[in-house]
């Protein structure tokens, strides 16, 4: 699948109207603020059609997809947008995230937990709020907005400083990539750790002034309240 898809979902009281660009889209956000009525919404659709009262307008099929059988509905999919509500757990996984690569469907998941399996862009992780579109009418029109708003990011960035964990493979990839620049890579040794607790604000002189303190001031392990 390419391109852009228009989706528009509703019934007497909500509507969705949203377009999918990318083959990967993120809903993030707060409760109740109609996430999972959307997934719900699609779902009911599918099953049931226009007999369950819900307007499905896209010119793609639109389904859900969850539960432990998610990889046999998986391979029944095709050329859909796909949505995944949150808690579905098979959406972190390596498997899943091998197996959406063999096919040709959009993924619209809902989680408030970042993927690291799966390669989606921040622009097009989103929050849905109310437009107010409809005024004063009964039914709500909900819309889709970026969370990262990426406009005000410059194209290119040159750093002056790049410091990575150890010598390894991520300090000769920036090393080769600022080659010839005036930007300076450091390799910390795999010292993430030290370098975590100097940010804690008191914590460096704690630990020297714990240093200092002779065995005789300390006190008997089984007193420490852990």
């Amino acid at each position: 699948m390419k391109g852009t898809h228009r989706v528009v979902i509703q019934n007497r009281r909500i509507r969705y109207d949203f377009e999918i660009r990318r083959n990967l889209t993120v809903i993030r956000g707060d409760s109740a603020t109609g996430k999972t009525t959307l997934v719900e919404m699609v779902g009911e659709y599918e099953e049931h059609g226009a007999e369950s009262g819900i307007k499905l307008s896209c010119g793609k099929p639109c389904a859900v997809l969850s539960g432990t059988h998610w990889k046999e509905n998986l391979a029944r999919i095709e050329d859909s947008i796909v949505f995944i509500d949150e808690g579905n757990k098979f959406v972190f996984s390596d498997e899943f995230a091998s197996l959406i690569q063999k096919t040709d469907n959009y993924y619209v998941i809902v989680t408030r937990d970042s993927i690291p399996s799966l390669p989606y862009s921040a622009e097009e992780i989103y929050g849905i709020r109310n437009s107010g579109k409809y005024g004063t009418l009964k039914q709500t029109h909900n819309e889709f907005y970026h969370l990262y708003q990426m406009g005000d990011v410059p194209k290119y960035i040159l750093p002056d400083v790049v410091i990575v964990e150890d010598s390894n493979s991520g300090y000769q990839f920036f090393s080769n990539v600022f080659q010839g620049t005036e930007t300076e890579c450091i390799e910390a040794g795999g010292k993430q750790e030290t370098l975590y607790l100097n940010s804690i604000e008191g914590m460096a002189e704690s630990i020297v002034e714990g240093g200092n303190i002779t065995i005789d001031e300390c006190i008997p392990e089984d007193m420490v309240d852990w």
